[in-house]
């Protein structure tokens, strides 16, 4: 996991680059049609064409769409943002997640679990400051992303329940270059000279950070993996300041803290509730 958040960094401190020459659809299409180089060898290991059996395809575009919406609100706030500042707002994610999971998953949450999620969006206002200029910046842009891909992970836990990593990762990758490739007649900008390896490298880099971050949740339980997560904001103040000379203020460190602890304790009581199933069923 910790690798997969320096690779997802690296390729976001990447697109912040980009996205003062290309738009965010053309640098998606990149994205995803070179992703799916390192999608090859993951389809490989998970035993062929095989593993792409599915029966939910319309899911599976679904899914995809939504996951393309919130990387185009993403890419649009790493123009606005610091890296660091993004990342933090879109930590709000797992704790929407928590609560879309009730109406969505019939998943139940106590109310320490709701308590912390309040908390933690408290967390993003602090960040955001509505009327103190990071709003109008940007962080609404970032917000609305971590909606979405809040959302998006709902969907993947249902997904997961039937099909395999491989499959998951080759109809999102699929589907993503088809849609972006068709609006490319719309907002293509032939890449200039070096530009061709960034477009190259995002796709690459993305490409390996999605496999690492499979790899993970295939390796341990996803409350032992996802703290892990929390690492990426390290990576975007060291890329922030060492590539763009940015640093967060005090209230993106406040908001941001604020936002990991409630995160964390969301995951502890997870843990322990099925700590505590599991001793039951014993």
């Amino acid at each position: 996991m910790i690798l997969a958040m320096a690779l997802f960094s690296s390729m976001d401190a990447m697109i912040k680059h980009l996205r003062t020459d290309y738009g965010a659809l053309q640098i998606l299409f990149f994205r995803m049609a070179f992703g799916a180089v390192p999608m090859l060898a993951l389809i490989r290991a998970e035993g062929g064409l095989p593993a792409l059996a599915t029966h939910r395809l319309p899911a599976h575009a679904f899914r995809t769409v939504l996951t393309l919406a919130a990387l185009f609100c993403f890419f649009h706030a790493f123009r606005a943002l610091p890296l660091a500042d993004a990342y933090a707002i879109t930590y709000a994610s797992p704790l929407i997640a928590t609560a879309l999971s009730v109406p969505l998953l019939g998943e139940r949450v106590d109310a320490r679990r709701w308590a912390a999620v309040l908390v933690g969006l408290g967390g993003v206002m602090v960040i955001l400051r509505p009327g103190g200029g990071v709003l109008s910046a940007g962080g609404a842009v970032a917000f609305a992303g971590a909606v979405l891909l809040a959302v998006n992970v709902v969907l993947l836990r249902r997904l997961s329940r039937t099909d395999t990593n491989a499959a998951i990762v080759f109809y999102f990758t699929v589907v993503g270059t088809l849609v972006t490739g068709a609006l490319m007649p719309l907002v293509w900008r032939w890449p200039q000279g070096g530009d061709w390896a960034w477009l190259v490298g995002v796709g690459l880099i993305g490409g390996l950070g999605q496999i690492a971050i499979t790899e993970a949740f295939r390796q341990a339980p996803v409350a032992v993996v996802s703290p892990f997560q929390y690492s990426q904001i390290l990576w975007g103040i060291l890329f922030g300041y060492a590539v763009f000379g940015d640093l967060p203020g005090l209230p993106v460190v406040a908001g941001a803290a604020l936002i990991v602890a409630c995160g964390l304790y969301v995951l502890r009581r997870e843990t322990a509730g099925r700590r505590q199933a599991g001793e039951r069923m014993d």
